[in-house]
């Protein structure tokens, strides 16, 4: 692996063996719907809360991914993992259900990205042969974790994001087929100030803009 900046570029070019998607019913109707393996009917799930809803998607996610790459979990050597909610405990608690060690990322809505990133680090420097990249969010969980929890009834303004009811988990290995991973750039904290919990995007923003590879 060599580094340029805060580029690293990955010499055995890790790959994307498998990957699996689980998604909401608003989100199927999103140009990328017809690519989720499962879409909710129910954005319950059959769940009693939106918490252990949103941990059961990840969980399948993870699951159907290591199926679908032909594997088990005995072939698994590290999940990366984390969500949106405190303690990412919707990825703790989806761990618990495996027996392959666990490294929580906390990483908000770049989660998914950094997962991948150090998922493809360990298997280009061959300390692991199979790792499983993946996180998941639910709407509701959000809105009460950072705005007002649905009951309330509190109307929304236009301009607000919606976070995803979903779930999604890929498998990078030491493989011949599947997306190669070349290369991942680190990012870092950028604060410009914003407090408007109803957009976040333009909290987010900026630190994409000056990114530096």
């Amino acid at each position: 692996m060599s580094k340029k900046g805060n580029t690293v570029f990955f010499k055995n070019k890790p790959r994307i063996a498998s990957y699996a998607a689980i998604c909401g019913s608003k989100e199927k109707t999103g140009v990328i719907g017809e690519f989720a393996d499962i879409t909710l009917e129910d954005d319950m799930y059959e769940e009693s809360t939106y918490e252990k809803a949103e941990c059961k998607m990840l969980t399948n996610a993870i699951s159907l991914a290591i199926e679908k790459g032909g594997l088990t979990e005995k072939d698994i050597d590290v999940l990366f993992s984390g969500d949106l909610l405190n303690q990412i405990i919707s990825a703790s608690f989806a761990a618990r259900d495996y027996s392959f060690p666990f490294l929580g990322v906390y990483s908000a809505c770049s989660t998914m990205s950094e997962s991948i990133m150090l998922a493809a680090m360990l298997v280009n420097a061959g300390y692991v042969r199979h790792a499983v990249a993946a996180t998941g969010s639910h709407f509701a969980s959000a809105e009460r974790q950072y705005r007002y929890p649905l009951e309330l009834g509190c109307t929304r303004p236009p301009q607000a994001q919606w976070t995803v009811t979903g779930a999604g988990g890929c498998v990078i290995a030491d493989v011949k087929e599947g997306v190669k991973i070349t290369s991942a750039t680190m990012g870092r904290v950028c604060d410009y100030g914003v407090t408007d919990v109803n957009n976040m995007g333009a909290a987010m923003a900026p630190a994409v803009a000056i990114i530096e590879p």
